[in-house]
């Protein structure tokens, strides 16, 4: 079988245009190829708007949190000690849990010398299967308002790539977050969108950062070219990342992207 190209899409910025050009990347690449597209900004999911997707299925994202049995707890406290992430707590003589601040490690449940931890799910948001236009395979997740972590559900998320699809597209959260890292983590091909202002070239420097420490390919799309300087250009001449594409600053890309047009459908990008 061969092995699935996996594509990402980040950008250190957000609102450079990451999910527009995610989304008409797919488009295109649906021409001649299977596609499979993961919008894994769980936060403020959009590709919908874009992909215009038909939802067939809806799966929970949990993760497990303990659950303490206190006919039997002896409030050692050696569970509370081991836990990193402070979501348990001991006040006299009961261990309180704080959901919320659980990572799902099972370090508590694996040190209990009375057995009284177990683990039970806890919901922090869900996972959505459908089709899109030109049948490419759509998976997003959504993150549970007042839930603090984004990065279980990426990961269950990616753990439905289906292998037999030839691309899968992965439409990154903004920032370089943990979030980021589990979304381009084992991509094969990292493409960063930028814009050419101060503060694109000052998140790009942290993406570029975070691909040089895993070790991940990737290239540079400019957005919205025009409206700034070449100091991007310049920085990316003394690294290792091509500039693949710009795409120019033009009022009726706006306008059509607003209205929830693929990108490819309003104008032909200039090369680079």
């Amino acid at each position: 079988m061969t092995r699935i190209a996996k594509i990402a899409v980040a950008s250190g910025k957000g609102g450079t245009g990451k999910t527009m050009v995610a989304t008409s990347l797919a488009a295109c690449l649906t021409k001649q190829n299977n596609i499979q597209f993961l919008d894994c900004d769980v936060e403020a999911p959009n590709a919908h708007l874009f992909l215009k997707p038909t939802i067939e299925s809806i799966l929970p994202a949990t993760i497990q949190v303990p659950e303490i049995n206190n006919d039997i707890c002896t409030a050692c406290g050696k569970c509370v000690k081991v836990c990193e992430f402070h979501a348990l707590a001991q006040i006299e003589n009961s261990i309180l849990v704080f959901p919320q601040l659980c990572h799902g490690c099972g370090s508590c449940q694996n040190i209990c010398p009375e057995n009284a931890i177990r683990e039970t799910p806890h919901k922090i948001g869900n996972l959505r299967f459908g089709k899109a236009r030109e049948n490419i395979r759509f998976l997003s997740g959504d993150l549970t308002i007042s839930e603090p972590m984004s990065t279980p559900i990426i990961r269950q998320l990616k753990a439905h790539i289906n292998e037999e699809i030839d691309v899968s597209i992965l439409d990154s959260p903004p920032g370089a977050s943990c979030s980021v890292v589990a979304t381009v983590h084992d991509a094969d091909f990292v493409l960063l969108v930028t814009e050419p202002t101060p503060f694109g070239l000052h998140d790009l420097k942290q993406m570029i950062g975070v691909l040089e420490k895993t070790s991940t390919q990737g290239g540079v799309i400019i957005n919205r070219e025009g409206i700034g300087d070449e100091r991007i250009e310049s920085f990316l001449d003394t690294t290792q990342y091509p500039l693949m594409m710009k795409i120019p600053y033009r009022v009726e890309i706006a306008a059509g992207l607003a209205k929830g047009d693929i990108l490819t459908s309003l104008c032909t990008p200039i090369s680079a």
